[in-house]
């Protein structure tokens, strides 16, 4: 491979994104691995996967030359467009309607994941589930599975939509992730040029609609929708919540969470981390408690540290 993104060699090696414009420096560049020489200045992948998304690559940036085309910045389909950053600040989210999410309600004889649950809870605890987290199925892929982020007052921010095996509950990786979001198909269905449309994207947390109905219960938040589900049934005195990532946990998508009482479930090799994060929202934040859970740096291993397993691999089995 000709060109790579650059190896973390310390703080120098890293830049301000040319599209968030993030106060840390989040943006990684390409080298041509046979001179070492970095490409132009905008090629190259920001950090903030969930936040931003931008991703210029090598072959982008040739085409363009090729083509004498002058330089562009867009956002990937790869990722959720993060038409709410500073582009757009002050524009309320737009929501995904809500007759496109009933009709994902069904077929979920279909569904892989709600196959696993079955297997590994029963049918009344895996019906439970999918009503609780409003789980729905995808014909995206065949068998895939939408987890719709329903903000703190009903409305459907987006969907992460992926595709699990049904015996294992692991994610499909090949030949490529199975993971993409539902606001970009819809744009896709939308428009019919094959371009995302334009979509005011403010995610919330996945599961976030349920903290209005224990308003009293701690919280605790975990970074796959997966592990928050199988959690919720192996721990329940939580609220349980998914970030998606670390970097899900801003103090604006956390403002929902003002007066609680919040525990943390980072990954096997993620803890200081999150341990840092959780330190910034408590400052951020007076009068919400946040806590991080030290059960998996306790326990883990080396090869589940290289893993990075999370909570949901070791509960209830």
């Amino acid at each position: 491979m000709q060109f790579k993104l650059q190896p973390y060699s310390g703080p120098q090696s890293r830049y301000t994104c040319p599209l968030c414009n993030h106060r840390s420096k989040t943006f990684v560049r390409y080298i041509d691995t046979q001179t070492n020489q970095q490409l132009a200045s905008h090629v190259g992948r920001c950090n903030r996967l969930d936040q931003c998304g931008y991703h210029f690559k090598p072959g982008q940036f040739f085409r363009d030359q090729r083509g004498a085309q002058p330089r562009r910045i867009s956002l990937p389909l790869r990722w959720p467009c993060n038409t709410h950053s500073s582009a757009r600040p002050n524009l309320p989210p737009d929501y995904i309607p809500a007759q496109l999410v009933n009709k994902s309600f069904t077929a979920y004889n279909s569904n892989n994941f709600v196959h696993y649950l079955k297997a590994r809870f029963g049918f009344a605890i895996a019906n439970e589930l999918v009503g609780r987290y409003r789980i729905g199925t995808s014909r995206h892929w065949p068998g895939a599975t939408v987890f719709w982020q329903l903000d703190a007052h009903g409305n459907v921010r987006t969907g992460k939509v992926m595709l699990y095996n049904p015996e294992t509950g692991k994610r499909v990786r090949q030949p490529y992730n199975h993971i993409t979001w539902a606001h970009r198909i819809i744009g896709k269905q939308d428009n019919g040029s094959g371009q995302a449309k334009a979509f005011n994207l403010k995610q919330c947390f996945f599961g976030e609609h349920l903290l209005i109905t224990d308003p009293y219960k701690p919280v605790a938040i975990v970074e796959s929708e997966k592990t928050a589900i199988i959690a919720s049934v192996v721990i329940p005195k939580f609220v349980w919540l998914a970030s998606g990532s670390l970097e899900g946990l801003s103090p604006a998508k956390c403002k929902v969470l003002q007066g609680r009482q919040v525990m943390l479930f980072p990954d096997a090799n993620a803890y200081d981390k999150w341990n840092a994060k959780a330190m910034q929202l408590q400052m951020a934040m007076p009068g919400t408690l946040f806590m991080v859970s030290n059960v998996l740096e306790n326990i883990a291993t080396e090869h589940d540290r290289k893993q990075g397993i999370d909570i949901g691999d070791i509960v209830g089995w």
